[in-house]
């Protein structure tokens, strides 16, 4: 029996296929009716897609079978070390590390003791335009989720 293709594998299928059709996942994401950055990061191994959700985007990419199976998968969520010391992603760390302290203590002054949420989250990227270059715009939307004792 063949294994089952692993997501990450998938992932390796899904980004050449989009990148030698010259697509974009935005328009991977329109195609499948759901968010941008949600899209992205399911393609890319991080979410599990739902049957229907795997077969359209592969017959869209002219992918097999065992690609959509791969994709249907529950992922190991996270991402390995070489890939965290990329410039852009270790920007967010950077981020976050000067400014996590602050956002920590301003939602706790806002919300009270809890967290923000990740599961139930959305996130979204924007282009704004700006006389001194573009500016990236993340938004990070999450539940409040209270801490109960």
């Amino acid at each position: 029996m063949i294994p089952i293709m692993s997501k990450s594998e998938a992932a390796a299928h899904v980004e050449s296929a989009r990148i030698r059709q010259g697509r974009t996942w935005a328009e991977l994401a329109e195609h499948l009716g759901t968010p941008l950055v949600w899209t992205t990061a399911a393609l890319l191994g991080q979410h599990p897609m739902s049957t229907e959700q795997a077969r359209s985007v592969c017959d869209l990419l002219e992918l097999g079978d065992d690609v959509a199976e791969g994709l249907a998968l529950q992922p190991g969520r996270g991402t390995p070390a070489e890939v965290m010391a990329d410039p852009t992603i270790y920007r967010f760390t950077e981020a976050l590390s000067v400014y996590g302290p602050a956002l920590k203590a301003l939602i706790h002054e806002e919300f009270g003791d809890g967290i923000m949420s990740a599961i139930n989250f959305q996130v979204d990227i924007a282009r704004r335009p700006d006389p001194d270059g573009d500016r990236v715009v993340i938004t990070l939307d999450g539940k409040f989720l209270d801490y109960r004792w």
